[in-house]
C-alpha cells in the first residue's frame, strides 16, 4: 500500500528540498521566494486534505437524529387513519387518500434524507475548490517567473532595450533555472492529487484534474525552451573543417637527374 497512495509527507520534504536547491543556486532571485511559498502552500493542503479523510461526525449525527424524528412522527400520524375504520364508501375514500398523501410523505421524506446525506459532499467539495484556487494561482505565478527566460538571449546577435527585464546569460544556468520551475508545476499537481485521494468525488476529481492538466501544459512549454537550450549550435565543440576529399596528399619530392 506504500507505494498505491501518495504520502503528503515525501511531498513537502520534496518541496523543501527543492527550495534549498534553489537557494544554493539562485540565492537572490524571485524564484526562491516562491519555492517558499510553495512550501508553506504544501504543508497547509497536505494538513487540510488529511482532514478531509475524516467524516463530519456532527452532520452524520444531525442527519440520524432529523431521520429518528421523521420515522417517529410518520408513526404518530399513521395512527390517525387506523385500517379498521374503513367500513363504507365514504370511509373508504378518505382511508386512500390518507394512503396517497402518506406515500407522498414517504417519498418527500426520503428525498430529504438523501439531500441531507449528500450535503457532506458539498461541504468538502466548497472547502477543496477554496485550497485549488490557491493553488492554481501559484501555478501562474510560477508561470510568469519562467516567462522571460528565453533561450533567445543566449544568442550573439540578441540586443536587449532599455527596458528589457534581466536575464540569465549562462546555457547552463538558464536551463536549471526553467527545470526548477518544471519541478515546481509537477509538485503542484501532487499536491492537488491528495485531495482527489482524500474526496472520493467526481466533481472534485474533475477538478484536479484540470489543476494537473494546467501544470503539465505550463512545464511542457518550458521543457520545450530547454530543448532548445540544449541544441544550441554554440554548445557543440566546432571542430576544424576537413580538406576535401580529392586533395591529394603532396608527392615526395623528385631526386636529382644525374
Amino acid at each position: 500500500m506504500r507505494y498505491r497512495t501518495l504520502d503528503p509527507k515525501l511531498i513537502v520534504e520534496t518541496a523543501e528540498r527543492l527550495e534549498e536547491r534553489i537557494a544554493d543556486r539562485f540565492p537572490e532571485a524571485g524564484l526562491r521566494g516562491v519555492a517558499a511559498e510553495l512550501v508553506s502552500l504544501s504543508r497547509d493542503l497536505a494538513k487540510t486534505a488529511k482532514t478531509l479523510e475524516a467524516p463530519i461526525w456532527w452532520l452524520r449525527g444531525l442527519i440520524v437524529a432529523a431521520f429518528v424524528a421523521g420515522v417517529l412522527v410518520f408513526l404518530f400520524v399513521g395512527t390517525i387513519l387506523p385500517i379498521d375504520r374503513i367500513s363504507g364508501t365514504h370511509d373508504a375514500l378518505q382511508s386512500v387518500q390518507g394512503i396517497e398523501a402518506s406515500i407522498n410523505t414517504v417519498i418527500l421524506a426520503v428525498l430529504g434524507l438523501l439531500a441531507l446525506i449528500r450535503t457532506e459532499e458539498r461541504i468538502k467539495r466548497k472547502r477543496v475548490f477554496r485550497q485549488l484556487h490557491g493553488l492554481r494561482s501559484l501555478i501562474h505565478v510560477i508561470d510568469m517567473h519562467q516567462l522571460t527566460k528565453d533561450p533567445a538571449a543566449l544568442s550573439a546577435s540578441f540586443k536587449p532595450t532599455a527596458h528589457s527585464p534581466a536575464r540569465i546569460t549562462n546555457a547552463a544556468d538558464l536551463a536549471r533555472y526553467l527545470d526548477y520551475c518544471s519541478e515546481m508545476l509537477s509538485i503542484t499537481g501532487k499536491i492537488a492529487a491528495l485531495f482527489a485521494q482524500s474526496v472520493n468525488d467526481d466533481v472534485v476529481i474533475d477538478g484536479v484534474n484540470d489543476i494537473e492538466n494546467l501544470a503539465s501544459n505550463l512545464s511542457r512549454k518550458i521543457w520545450q525552451k530547454i530543448t532548445l537550450i540544449d541544441g544550441r549550435p554554440a554548445a557543440r565543440q566546432s571542430a576544424p573543417a576537413p580538406g576535401p576529399a580529392s586533395q591529394a596528399a603532396p608527392p615526395p619530392p623528385r631526386a636529382p637527374r644525374r
